[in-house]
């Protein structure tokens, strides 16, 4: 098997000698270039596995060279060498489609963790079958096609979209297409972790370094290094820890609490939320600069009502699942039953299409699911826009119900209810109890 090649792009010799010194030392070949004149040439006389390119060249920019591979050599990643804390520079890159950026001075085992990562986009894993979003609606096949693209990149991508409507089975498709499958990918509810361990949960803690700290403990970034960290509800993490996210994209490195040792991280983060996350910005309500951060290329999953031609081959598919676990033989959608569902709007998309067809599978005689079995929720109609009207009015009469019973000490009734006192307080703000 042939050794893979790497172009390097850079004006400056000894930095050109640094980078084919390190890539020779992992069996990686490489051709060299001082300008973007001389790096176009080298492109059209061989297939490069990978190229590293300085942001400023003497004849363009990193950023052109990164265009012009996208546009003739889409295989190829390519990563660029920013001035230390240029991020602006960074962030463009990466919108530009380079699959990573590594600052100067370079730190050589940064280097060659990208490096290893990049070689491996040569030789995709099995592992990016095993995953898919079903349907055949143009929206669906846009979104797998994108999420394809992105699994190239170490970009960080915010994954939008409706609760239940898959955000994190896209984000696992991400990881599981790309380079990092063979590592962790650590999922994240920012929402359940208490704000005051949310600290130590997110970088770990040493012996000692506060009350209850009787041995070290590893934090999410550290097990997902080499891997994929995804931050589901990302618009619930406090102010103080947006401020620290923000430093360790830029840094990649984090400090665990009562440490005074920054550790490497090689970590590339997914965040998603079901909520208007640019409109929380707009509402001093989440960081401007970490959004751009996490921002980089968004992706939208569509919701089921965006999709309805693919609701019966859903249906189907998750009628058939429940069959397999329960070992009965999977039931039929009648004519009506599948036109009921087409017509029903879906506020909680697929996770609710899934509950529906749960509950109508153990009512449901003769192996068939009539329309009635279904028992579809009743709706009303807001500014245009079909909300879930029962699930709502019985999650706030409990709510209500715990508050005074437990004469609306909040705390109390966050126990009773089996919540944390901050998924109490957002669903008292969101149901717009006093």
């Amino acid at each position: 098997m042939s050794r893979p090649l790497a172009l390097i792009v850079d004006d400056e010799p000894d930095i050109r000698e640094l980078l084919e010194i390190t890539l020779g030392r992992m069996e990686i070949d490489t051709h060299a270039a001082a300008d973007l004149a001389e790096a176009v040439a080298l492109l059209e006389r061989a297939d490069f596995d990978l190229c590293l390119t300085d942001m400023r060249l003497p004849d363009g920019s990193g950023i052109e060279l990164v265009k012009h591979i996208q546009n003739s050599a889409p295989q190829t990643p390519v990563a660029v060498i920013t001035a230390h804390g240029n991020m602006e520079s960074a962030v463009e890159s990466l919108k530009s489609g380079a699959f990573d950026f590594v600052s100067k001075p370079v730190d050589l085992q940064v280097l060659r963790k990208l490096v290893a990562t990049a070689i491996k986009l040569s030789t995709p894993t099995e592992s990016s079958k095993k995953l898919t979003l079903l349907g055949d609606s143009k929206a669906m096949q846009r979104l797998r096609a994108t999420i394809t693209k992105l699994s190239r990149s170490q970009a960080p991508v915010y994954i939008s979209g409706e609760s239940g409507s898959g955000k994190e089975l896209a984000a696992r498709m991400i990881h599981e297409q790309g380079p990092r499958s063979s590592k962790p990918f650590v999922p994240v509810n920012c929402g359940a972790i208490p704000a005051e361990l949310m600290e130590s949960e997110f970088f770990g803690h040493i012996k000692g370094s506060f009350t209850g700290a009787v041995s070290d403990k590893q934090g999410l970034f550290q097990a997902a290094d080499g891997g994929t960290l995804f931050l589901d509800e990302v618009a619930d993490l406090p102010l103080h820890m947006q401020v620290k996210l923000l430093r360790v994209i830029q840094e990649k490195a984090i400090r665990p609490v009562g440490s005074h040792q920054e550790q490497k991280i090689d970590v590339r983060i997914l965040s998603a939320t079901h909520k208007n996350l640019k409109q929380m910005v707009t509402d001093e309500q989440f960081r401007q600069d970490l959004f751009y951060r996490i921002n980089v290329i968004e992706l939208h999953v569509p919701s089921l009502r965006e999709r309805t031609e693919d609701i019966t081959l859903l249906a189907d598919h998750i009628l058939a699942g429940f069959a397999e676990e329960s070992g009965l033989e999977s039931p039929r959608l009648s004519a009506e039953a599948s036109a009921a569902l087409s017509d029903y709007p879906f506020p909680g998309n697929v996770r609710e299409l899934e509950n529906i067809l749960e509950r109508a599978m153990t009512l449901c005689e003769e192996n068939t699911i009539m329309a009635e079995d279904l028992a579809l929720p009743q709706t009303i109609e807001t500014q245009g826009e079909l909300l879930p009207n029962r699930v709502e009015d019985l999650e706030r009469q409990e709510i209500v119900k715990a508050l005074e019973q437990t004469h609306y000490n909040k705390t109390a009734a966050a126990k009773l209810l089996g919540l944390t006192l901050r998924q109490l307080r957002y669903r008292l703000q969101k149901l717009e109890i006093e």
